[in-house]
C-alpha cells in the first residue's frame, strides 16, 4: 500500500514554501485532523464508518492512527475514495520514557515497512498478554466471563485495551463510570494492573522514520509532567530523531495549546492538530472539532508538501492499488 504524499519531504524547523517560511496566521487552517481510532484499537467504529463520520462532519483530510496497528488503513482508504476525502496513512504507537507511558503518531507511514511491522508485532503481541493476565486478576477477585467480555469488545486479542476493560466494568456493573474503572481497578498500581513492556522511545521514532513517516509526539500536555519535565521529554523525543509535536487536541485547555504553539516555534518542531476521536469511550470529542493551531506554527503536513492554508484536492481513490492520485490545486 503507498501513502498519500504530495511532494518530498523536508527538514523538520526550516520548512519553506517558495521563499516564504510556512507558518500559520489566524483563521487560516483547513479541516485536516490528524489523530482518530478505529475498532482496530479502542475507537468504537469501524473504519469506513469513521471516514464516513469525518466526511459528514467537514473534515477533508483525515489520519487513522490507531494504536500499535495499521491494520485498518485498508478498509479507511476504499471509504475515503467513496466519500472524497484525504486518507493519511497512520499510527500511534505507545513508548516508555522515563517511568512514562508516551505516544508517538506517525504520519505519512507506509504500513507495510517490514520495520515497523515488525516493531507493531511486538507490541501487539505484548498487549494480547497483558490482556490475560488482566483478566485473571479480575476473576481472582470475584468477576467472572471477564476475558471472553472483554475480548468480544475489541477486534482481536492483540487489540484489547484498558478502555475495552473499563467498557466492560461499567457494562456489567462493577463500577459506576468509566473513570471509576481506571481509579479502582485499572490504573497504575492499582489491583488490575499489569505493567506493559512498551518499546523506547528511541525505537518507536526510528518504526516510523524506517516506514517514510513523521514522528509526532502526541498530547505532550496531557502527561503527568511539570513544565520542566515536558521540555525535558519534548528534547528527548526530538534527540531520537522526532520531528513535530501535537499542539492542538480536542481536550486541551487553550493556555496549553498556546504553550504547545510556542515551544514547537522555540524548538524548531513541526505543529501537529487532530481530535483523538475514538467515539464511544470519549462521545464528547467530535472529529474535526478542536482549537486551531496558534499562529507562528509550522503545520506538519508542510513536511509532505501541502500548503499551510489549504490541502491538494484528491482525486478518486484506485482501490485495487491502493494509490491515491493527488492534484496540486488546493482547497481554500
Amino acid at each position: 500500500m503507498s501513502s498519500l504524499r504530495a511532494g518530498p519531504r523536508q527538514q523538520s524547523g526550516s520548512v519553506k514554501v517558495g521563499h516564504l517560511k510556512a507558518v500559520v496566521e489566524p483563521d487560516a487552517m483547513p479541516e485536516i485532523d490528524l489523530h482518530s481510532h478505529s475498532r482496530y484499537s479502542d475507537g468504537s467504529l469501524a473504519p469506513a464508518d469513521l471516514v464516513a463520520l469525518a466526511a459528514r462532519a467537514g473534515v477533508k483530510a483525515l489520519a487513522l492512527t490507531d494504536h500499535d496497528a495499521v491494520a485498518g488503513l485498508t478498509e479507511a482508504r476504499a471509504a475515503a475514495a467513496v466519500h472524497g476525502l484525504c486518507l493519511i496513512n497512520g499510527v500511534e504507537i505507545s513508548a516508555a520514557w522515563n517511568g512514562h507511558n508516551i505516544h508517538v503518531v506517525g504520519l505519512q507511514v507506509d504500513p507495510e515497512n517490514p520495520i515497523l511491522r515488525d516493531g507493531l508485532a511486538r507490541q501487539a503481541g505484548a498487549r494480547a498478554l497483558r490482556a490475560r493476565h488482566m483478566a485473571d486478576k479480575l476473576e481472582a477477585l470475584g468477576m467472572t466471563g471477564v476475558y471472553d467480555g472483554v475480548l468480544a469488545l475489541a477486534q482481536s486479542p492483540d487489540a484489547i485495551s484498558r478502555t475495552h476493560f473499563s467498557q466492560w466494568l461499567f457494562a456489567n456493573g462493577h463500577v459506576s463510570s468509566i473513570q471509576q474503572a481506571f481509579d479502582r481497578y485499572l490504573g497504575p498500581r492499582k489491583p488490575a494492573s499489569v505493567p506493559m513492556p512498551w518499546a523506547s522511545l528511541e525505537d518507536t521514532v526510528s518504526w516510523i522514520r524506517a516506514a517514510g513517516g513523521v514522528a509526532v509526539l502526541a498530547h505532550p500536555g496531557r502527561y503527568p509532567l511539570t513544565r520542566t519535565k515536558m521540555r525535558g521529554l519534548i528534547a528527548a523525543f526530538r534527540q531520537a530523531g522526532g520531528e513535530a509535536i501535537e499542539v492542538a487536541t480536542a481536550t486541551e485547555k487553550p493556555d496549553m495549546v498556546q504553550y504547545l504553539g510556542r515551544l514547537s516555534v522555540e524548538l524548531g518542531l513541526l505543529a501537529s492538530q487532530g481530535s483523538d476521536y475514538h467515539g464511544t469511550p470519549a462521545p464528547w470529542i467530535a472529529l474535526g472539532n478542536f482549537p486551531r493551531l496558534p499562529a507562528g506554527c509550522t503545520p506538519v503536513w508542510t513536511a509532505w508538501g501541502w500548503p499551510v492554508d489549504g490541502l491538494p484536492a484528491c482525486m478518486a481513490t484506485d482501490v485495487a492499488t491502493g494509490s491515491v492520485p493527488v492534484v496540486a490545486e488546493a482547497l481554500s
